[in-house]
């Protein structure tokens, strides 16, 4: 499709240009953490994980800022892998990573910082940030209306 037929409405819209940036970082990402053999939302899981021993399943939901059943779908898939392991107390489930899960966490950093190279060479490093500052101030003042 010819993009300036597109343009005028498509490139005027948040929502269209934000999925549009959405979906071409997640290819970028999924080249980058392909290293990992983990997606890049199991891969920044693990990597919270990792960093944060002992969360319980509630508050990785709340920092990754996804619903509960999601998180329990990316954290089923890494026990089954050997990478986190969950202690249950009470009504509540914490997250401990593995010797394996803990020693994935550099490869995890190498990806995400070659990630963060890729996008900031392309967009310039004060861009880069100016944007990802701009998209998380938005997304926090839009979260809080709806």
């Amino acid at each position: 499709m010819n993009e300036k037929k597109q343009c005028p409405v498509m490139c005027s819209c948040l929502y269209f240009t934000s999925n549009k940036l959405n979906r071409i970082l997640n290819k970028m990402a999924e080249e980058e953490f392909i290293k990992t053999g983990l997606s890049p939302s199991h891969a920044l899981t693990l990597m919270n994980i990792n960093r944060h021993p002992g969360f319980s399943q509630k508050e990785l939901s709340e920092i990754m800022n996804i619903k509960p059943s999601t998180t329990t779908r990316f954290i089923d898939k890494l026990e089954g892998r050997g990478m986190v392991e969950r202690k249950i107390e009470g009504k509540l489930s914490y997250l401990y990573p593995t010797s394996k899960g803990a020693e994935l966490q550099s490869e995890i950093d190498k990806c995400l910082k070659n990630l963060n190279k890729r996008y900031s060479e392309i967009l310039g490093c004060e861009e880069s940030v100016e944007l990802t500052e701009a998209i998380d101030k938005a997304a926090t003042k839009l979260e809080k209306n709806i």
